[in-house]
């Protein structure tokens, strides 16, 4: 076929976002030789979008020294990068792009800003952000992208004007709506809950508003008291996306099942050598169950940093597996390592390395994605010698914080949270694969109690750094003042001090709450 037409077919293609035809099309002039560099940059935003990081990332370089002038073949480049975790060789590209961009592109600084946000460049994200928010201050994306880094940065104040910004140029821009009511604890006298109404009762029907709106509107009726309000916010906003995503709590159980299947207890500790590397900490847990606070103590240490939440074992799992870089795993992905087996030291080096581009600056990092708990079998042997810290929080406290929070859409992690018995399920599968960690790998598992250490902070802190294997220091009580970036939905409430305000938050809600206490009784769990 004439290059021509196929170029335009794939152009054609790429616009109406139809991934694998505009991939076809670029590959059939790939294959016929062509030194377009705009075929390799379609075949790239093809393969990127189609979950073919790597790939991409070869496409884009293809492209790149056909054309090495142009900043958004290296703004791509990077992306596809961060997309497979090599930060490294992301912000290199990043650094590329930006010193090739026109000076007044502001498409383009935000592009970097968010790229930048993926390999945790904060502060370097909002001065590529505040540029492109200078250059085009109507854009209410670009101000929201700055308000989101400022929280990130801990700059409440400067977050809450760029937030505010956002909504007057676009009231439609309903995530805007929502991170606004996070920022601070409202009042009564100060508050946004008239014009979420307004928003929320003009929205019936649409689905990521009707979310977003009724999750901002739930947070804030429950700062003010109004908790019956409040459930019914959060039951309207979880239950919108609720039948799009299609959870099944079979197939969460089928997961659970095979990762425990795959480390029958007791685990021959003979025959897996893993890395020798000592500095990873690796901290889990039901998300909204206080990682977040443990995290912080943690890092306050002056010999750890914390690197926040880090996809990097998924992805270097995925990668000794074959598989593509942010795939959730499945049971044949499971049972295809328990058949083939693992090069464990391979992993454990293939991890650490992956983290360079932000950790190694102090003696020890910590990692706490608190979904890694389903990774646990394979990090302890993988990484022998880190140290495993598990967060636990009452069940009904912990059921309900995964209720009220809304996480990233776009996540694999958090299906299972639309629904409060879905939780419970969930809840109940995470239950009982920690206790078989914990009989697999016996003495291995820190596990913190939320509420035992917001009540007796430094008992519970010092046992804590003592599992890793650090010498007391008093920075450990000083959380609050740690000034690494937060990412997370708890970036607001760490930088307080140690407070008790949510211990016990379920009684709030202790008559809806009660259908997910009889679940989780049955299945022998105590909820007193």
């Amino acid at each position: 076929m004439d290059p021509t037409v196929l170029k335009q077919g794939a152009i054609a293609a790429l616009q109406q976002q139809q991934w694998e035809q505009a991939h076809t099309q670029a590959a059939r002039l790939v294959a016929q030789g062509s030194e377009d560099p705009e075929v390799h940059f379609i075949s790239g935003v093809a393969q990127l979008e189609l979950g073919l990081a790597i790939e991409a990332q070869e496409a884009f370089a293809r492209a790149i020294t056909h054309a090495p002038a142009r900043p958004d073949l290296h703004l791509y480049l990077a992306r596809a990068f961060a997309a497979s975790q090599r930060y490294d060789a992301a912000l290199d590209a990043a650094s590329a792009a930006e010193r090739l961009l026109a000076a007044g592109d502001a498409r383009g600084f935000d592009t970097l800003g968010v790229i930048l946000v993926q390999c945790h460049a904060y502060a370097r994200a909002v001065t590529a952000f505040r540029h492109a928010v200078h250059l085009a201050p109507g854009d209410a994306g670009l101000r929201f992208n700055l308000g989101t880094a400022l929280t990130f940065l801990g700059d409440i104040d400067g977050a809450e004007r760029e937030l505010e910004a956002c909504i007057a140029r676009d009231p439609s821009h309903w995530r805007a709506h929502h991170s606004l009511s996070q920022l601070r604890r409202q009042t009564r006298e100060s508050n946004h809950i008239e014009r979420l109404v307004t928003l929320a009762d003009g929205a019936a029907g649409r689905v990521t508003a009707t979310t977003f709106l009724n999750m901002a509107l739930a947070k804030e009726l429950e700062d003010i008291g109004e908790h019956d309000a409040a459930f019914d916010r959060m039951v309207a906003g979880k239950g919108a996306p609720r039948t799009l995503l299609g959870y099944s709590r079979a197939r969460q159980a089928e997961l659970f099942n095979a990762l425990a299947s795959g480390f029958p207890a007791p685990w021959p500790e003979r025959g897996t050598e893993g890395s020798e590397a000592t500095d990873p900490v690796f901290i889990v847990g039901m998300p909204r169950t206080g990682t977040t606070l443990v995290d912080r103590i943690v890092s306050s240490h002056p010999l750890v940093q914390s690197a926040g939440e880090l996809h990097n074992f998924p992805s270097a799992w995925k990668r000794a597996m074959g598989g593509p870089g942010f795939e959730m795993f499945n049971p044949g992905h499971i049972r295809r390592a328990s058949v083939t087996g693992v090069d464990w030291r391979r992993l454990g080096d293939d991890y650490v390395a992956s983290t360079r581009a932000f950790t190694g600056s102090r003696p020890y990092f910590t990692d706490k994605l608190p979904h890694n708990f389903l990774y646990l079998g394979y990090i302890a042997c993988a990484l022998p010698q880190a140290p495993l810290v598990c967060v636990r929080r009452h069940p009904l406290d912990t059921c309900l914080s995964n209720f009220r929070q809304l996480f990233a859409p776009e996540s694999p992690y958090f299906d299972y949270s639309y629904d409060l018995l879905d939780i419970g399920h969930y809840y109940i599968l995470f239950d009982r694969l920690m206790a078989h960690w914990k009989a697999v790998f016996p003495g291995r598992i820190h596990e913190v109690r939320y509420e035992t250490l917001v009540t007796a902070q430094e008992a519970s802190s010092r046992a804590l750094i003592a599992h890793c294997g650090l010498e007391w220091d008093d920075a450990c009580l000083a959380f609050e003042k740690n000034a690494a970036p937060v990412t997370t939905a708890s970036a607001v409430q760490v930088r307080s001090g140690m407070y008790t305000s949510a211990l016990a938050r379920w009684k709030r809600y202790e008559a809806q709450l009660a259908p997910l206490r009889s679940m989780l009784e049955e299945a022998g769990i105590d909820c007193d």
